[in-house]
C-alpha cells in the first residue's frame, strides 16, 4: 500500500508513507495544530511538511486555516481504513534503545519470514531496528523460532492483552534512542508489508 509516491516530488522532499501516516495519526485527535509543530512531531523538514499538507489539502483530507490544521471526515475515514494501529506498550526491557513504538499490522502474518526484513527497514531509517512478533500454531513468536510464551511469559501475556494480536497479524516494535525514530522505524517496516 502506498499513500503518497514521494519520489515524484523530487529529492528535496524527504518524506515517506510512514511520515504521512504519522501526520494523520497526530491530526486524528481532532485538535488544531500548526505546521511547524506538526513537522517537528512527525520528524520532517518544513519543505516536506508543506508538500505533505499540500497533497492532503488537494485530496480534501485536511483543512488549513490561520489557526491551524485539522483533519476532515474524509481524511479520518481514510486514516482509519489503513490496516494498522499504533499501540503504546512498554517493552523497553525487551528491545534495544531507550524508546520504542509498537504498530499492529492486520492481515500480514503470512508475509513475515524471519523478521530480518522488518529489522532492516528500521535500521535504514536510523533506528536500532525492529522486532517482529507473530502467532504461529498458537504461540507468540519472534520469527523464525523464538517462542516468547516459553522464554518470557510476562512479556507474551502483556503483548496478547494489550494488542489483541491474532494469527493473521504482526506486531512490529521499532526501537531507537529517540521516540520519533522508533515510531518512523515501526511504521516504515509496517508499510513495507502492506
Amino acid at each position: 500500500m502506498k499513500i503518497v509516491d514521494a519520489s515524484q516530488y523530487g529529492p528535496m522532499f524527504r518524506f515517506t508513507d510512514a511520515n504521512v501516516y504519522w501526520a494523520f495519526y497526530v491530526l486524528s485527535d481532532g485538535k488544531r495544530i500548526g505546521r511547524k509543530r506538526l513537522a517537528k512531531k512527525i520528524g520532517v523538514g518544513e519543505g516536506s511538511m508543506r508538500r505533505i499538507l499540500e497533497i492532503l489539502r488537494q485530496w480534501d483530507m485536511i483543512n488549513t486555516k490561520q489557526t491551524g490544521i485539522t483533519i476532515t471526515r474524509w481524511g479520518l475515514s481514510f486514516f482509519e481504513d489503513i490496516p494498522l494501529k499504533v499501540i503504546d506498550i512498554d517493552l523497553n526491557d525487551f528491545i534495544l534503545g531507550n524508546y520504542s513504538q509498537s504498530v499492529l499490522v492486520y492481515g500480514v502474518a503470512d508475509k513475515i519470514e524471519n523478521g530480518m526484513q522488518q529489522r532492516d527497514a528500521g535500521i535504514k531509517v536510523g533506528s536500532n531496528g525492529c522486532t517482529t512478533f507473530v502467532i504461529r500454531d498458537g504461540a507468540l513468536m519472534v520469527p523464525p523460532d523464538w517462542n516468547v510464551d516459553e522464554k518470557n511469559f510476562e512479556v507474551a501475556t502483556k503483548i496478547r492483552e494489550i494488542t489483541n494480536i491474532t494469527e493473521n497479524d504482526a506486531l512490529i516494535v521499532g526501537s531507537a534512542n529517540d521516540q520519533n525514530t522508533a515510531t518512523i522505524a515501526a511504521l516504515t517496516a509496517a508499510f513495507e508489508l502492506l
